[in-house]
């Protein structure tokens, strides 16, 4: 059983800073890509940022300049440290990757956390 645990979240004010973090544990091969969605009351869940294993990003124009994605691949972690937050920031925000869980030749599965609650106050 794979599970990707994030912690991080909470409330903080506008122009504030938070970091997130998500963890995957349990039995697995290796982790290609890896990335932090979110999604707001009423709104659609959206990408946020991604990483490769290699360490090749993609943003969200919404994140670009405030927010970078980093991991650890030898503690299959991924990181978001967000700056300059606002308010239209608030949402709950997933971890998500991409795992190989027995070995080459094996199929990829995608995995989710359970998400954790970002709330920038104004």
């Amino acid at each position: 059983q794979v599970q990707l645990v994030e912690s991080g979240g909470g409330l903080v004010q506008a122009g504030g800073s938070l970091r997130l973090s998500c963890a995957a544990s349990g039995s697995l091969f290796s982790i290609n890509a890896m990335g932090w969605y979110r999604q707001a009351p009423g709104k659609q869940r959206e990408l946020v940022a991604a990483i490769t294993r290699g360490g090749s990003t993609n943003y969200a124009d919404s994140a670009k300049g405030r927010f970078t994605i980093s991991r650890d691949n030898a503690k299959n972690t991924v990181y978001l440290q967000m700056n300059s937050l606002k308010p239209e920031d608030t949402a709950v925000y997933y971890c998500n990757a991409d795992i190989v869980r027995y070995g080459l030749g094996y199929p990829l599965d995608e995995y989710w956390g359970q998400g954790t609650q970002v709330t920038v106050s104004s």
